[in-house]
C-alpha cells in the first residue's frame, strides 16, 4: 500500500475512533433520547387539544310559505359555504338544489332578517335549475364577515347579514302555485321580481352564517 493512502486510512480511522468514543462518554450531553422524546410529546399534546375553527358551514333553506311549501313539497335546497376569506380574500358559496320548478331562475341574497321586510340585503347572484328541476351554482364572495353600512338617525351603523333568501327572478314564475295576482317585487337587478321563494327563517332566533 503506497504511504498516502496509508495515510489517509490512518486519518479516517482517527476521526471514527474520536466519534466512537464521543457518544460513548457519559458526560457526553449531545443527544438525550428520553428528554427529547419527553419534550416532543409535552409540546405536541396542546396543539392536539386544540379545537380549530370549523371551515365549512353547511345548512338548508325552506319554503318561505306554507303555500310555496305545498307547490313544491320535494324541494330542497342545500347550502355549503367554504370560509376562506382569512386565506384567499373570498368564501365559496354552493347552492346544490333539487324539486324545483324547471328551467326557473332565483335571485339569491344575503339578509339582515330571512323574512319580510328582510332588512339589509346583498343581491350576488342566480341559481338557475334545469329541465328536472335541479340547480347548482357556486360564488365566490366574502359571507362569514359580510355586512351592510348605513346612516340611521345621521349616525352610521353596521348590520351583520347572516341569513339567506331566494326569490324568483320573473314576476311571473310563481303564477304556478299562486295565480297570476301575485305580488311583484324588487329583489332583482331590472327592479322585478317574484315573491321570496326560500329563506333561512329555519335557523331562527340565531342564523345560519357565522358572525364575524
Amino acid at each position: 500500500m503506497r504511504a498516502g493512502k496509508v495515510f489517509v486510512a490512518a486519518a479516517l480511522l482517527g476521526v471514527a475512533g474520536a466519534a466512537v468514543f464521543a457518544f460513548a462518554k457519559p458526560d457526553a450531553a449531545s443527544f438525550n433520547p428520553k428528554k427529547v422524546s419527553n419534550e416532543t410529546v409535552m409540546s405536541a399534546a396542546p396543539a392536539a387539544d386544540r379545537k380549530t375553527p370549523s371551515d365549512k358551514v353547511q345548512f338548508h333553506l325552506v319554503p318561505s310559505s306554507a303555500a310555496l311549501a305545498k307547490c313544491m313539497p320535494h324541494a330542497k335546497v342545500n347550502i355549503t359555504v367554504k370560509l376562506r376569506t382569512d386565506k384567499i380574500g373570498k368564501d365559496i358559496f354552493i347552492v346544490d338544489a333539487s324539486g324545483l320548478p324547471a328551467n326557473t331562475s332565483f335571485t339569491t341574497f344575503l339578509l339582515e332578517v330571512p323574512g319580510a321586510p328582510f332588512g339589509a340585503a346583498e343581491y350576488f347572484g342566480d341559481v338557475d335549475t334545469n329541465k328536472y328541476g335541479k340547480a347548482h351554482a357556486e360564488f365566490d364572495l366574502i359571507v362569514q364577515e359580510a355586512f351592510a353600512s348605513t346612516l340611521v338617525d345621521g349616525k352610521r351603523v353596521r348590520v351583520d347579514l347572516n341569513h339567506v333568501g331566494m326569490w324568483f327572478a320573473d314576476p311571473t314564475a310563481d303564477d304556478f302555485c299562486l295565480g297570476k295576482n301575485s305580488p311583484v317585487t324588487p329583489f332583482d337587478g331590472d327592479g322585478e321580481a317574484g315573491v321570496q321563494a326560500f329563506n333561512s327563517s329555519n335557523a331562527l332566533p340565531g342564523a345560519p352564517l357565522p358572525a364575524p
